[in-house]
């Protein structure tokens, strides 16, 4: 028997993750600096994870809610409310197991076949192939380099078509690293308004801003908005897969649904660390968060300047933590550049092909590593350069 055939094509049609391709290369050598992966490397504070040790300890080990326990969506409530001018009530409100399990239940739960999303590229890698998983079809909005990267309301609207249902807002962007100004969203929402378009706002870097705050695209238009939000990249919980989803009732009831019958709930002592975290940084108004954000933007100024250096355009990013210089100059493509990078220099970057066609003549680089590897990194980038 071919068990080969046996895979669904909308499965088979989806390839491998760009990013963990490099990673996975990476993991097999030595000596390499890593910056492929989006995730901080600082770890969780202990306060936080104290909270999750003292619950098993105090025998919390079955479900909860399938909607999350109440205390942490209150928090939630209150954190959206204070943070960003967000009001959603606990009850329009889902955790999840990561952020990424909310993307995936929002597609399932909003397109039928054939709708279409409509989305900003380059973009994170997981909202095409969840497009595709949901039977939808991703209308990619190219976003350039002379624009900072940002989505441009008339490109949105020559986009659209009689199929058009949903509209992705992913900002502070990865892998760009742009943000929205309030001037931008309010362009974008009469739009959305005028064409009937639900938004899906993926504000997962939403606290990795420099220079300015964060402006969501939920305030004042949460009854056209899912909002999409977690904590590993805020309060370096990744490996926690703990996540939220905030919107109007009727989507969260049908995520809800699926939620219900896939993953039951988000683990309990996951779910006690994110109430710790969020209650202490709102005590501590946002100590921890400051601090983390403070460490970015001094490796933020250094990775851009020194690209600058060596030669390239680099875009200097304004959330996030991710550099997107343009390799075009070179005369390689992004996947040669990274290919040839990791192999003889011992940096893994990721090509910007990864995130769509139109990062074609860019990398991604996550400067989420400490400043001595920075250093280093960028040097053997230097090295590498000198041998073209």
């Amino acid at each position: 028997m071919n068990t080969q055939q046996l895979i669904a094509e909308s499965v088979s049609a989806v390839p491998p993750s760009g990013i963990r391709k490099f990673f996975d290369i990476a993991s097999d050598m030595k000596d390499v600096i890593s910056m492929s992966v989006g995730e901080p490397d600082f770890v969780t504070p202990w306060n936080v994870c104290q909270a999750a040790i003292d619950s098993i300890e105090r025998g919390e080990t079955h479900y909860t809610s399938n909607s999350g326990t109440l205390e942490l969506r209150s928090l939630i409530e209150k954190y959206l409310a204070e943070r960003f001018n967000v009001h959603y009530k606990p009850e329009q409100m889902l955790v999840t197991v990561g952020a990424s399990e909310a993307l995936d239940l929002a597609f399932r739960a909003l397109l039928n076949p054939g709708d279409e999303v409509l989305i900003p590229a380059p973009s994170y890698v997981s909202y095409e192939p969840g497009v595709r998983f949901a039977h939808g079809i991703s209308v990619p909005i190219v976003t350039e380099e002379k624009d900072d990267f940002v989505i441009k309301p008339e490109h949105i609207e020559r986009a659209i078509t009689p199929k058009s249902k949903v509209l992705v807002i992913p900002y502070p962007n990865n892998p760009t690293g742009a943000v929205l100004s309030a001037e931008d969203i309010v362009a974008i929402q009469d739009i959305a308004l005028k064409h009937n378009l639900f938004v899906i706002a993926d504000e997962i870097y939403a606290e990795l801003t420099y220079g300015r705050n964060h402006v969501s695209f939920a305030e004042g238009f949460e009854d056209r908005t899912l909002l999409i939000n977690g904590f590993s990249k805020a309060f370096a919980m990744t490996g926690w897969r703990l996540g939220y989803a905030a919107g109007p009732k009727p989507v969260i009831d049908a995520m809800l649904k699926i939620h219900q019958y896939t993953m039951l709930c988000a683990p309990i002592m996951s779910q006690k660390a994110g109430e710790e975290a969020l209650r202490t940084e709102m005590m501590k108004d946002y100590y921890q968060v400051r601090e983390m954000v403070r460490n970015y933007n001094r490796r933020r100024v250094y990775v851009v300047q020194s690209f600058r250096e060596m030669g390239f355009s680099c875009f200097e990013p304004r959330g996030a933590f991710y550099a997107f210089p343009n390799i075009s100059w070179t005369g390689l493509t992004s996947e040669e550049f990274c290919r040839r990078l990791i192999l003889e220099h011992h940096v893994a970057c990721v090509p910007g092909t990864a995130f769509g066609a139109s990062g074609e003549g860019f990398i991604r680089c996550s400067y989420a590593t400490s400043m001595d590897n920075l250093q280093e990194a960028m040097q053997r980038i230097r090295d590498f350069i000198g041998t073209l």
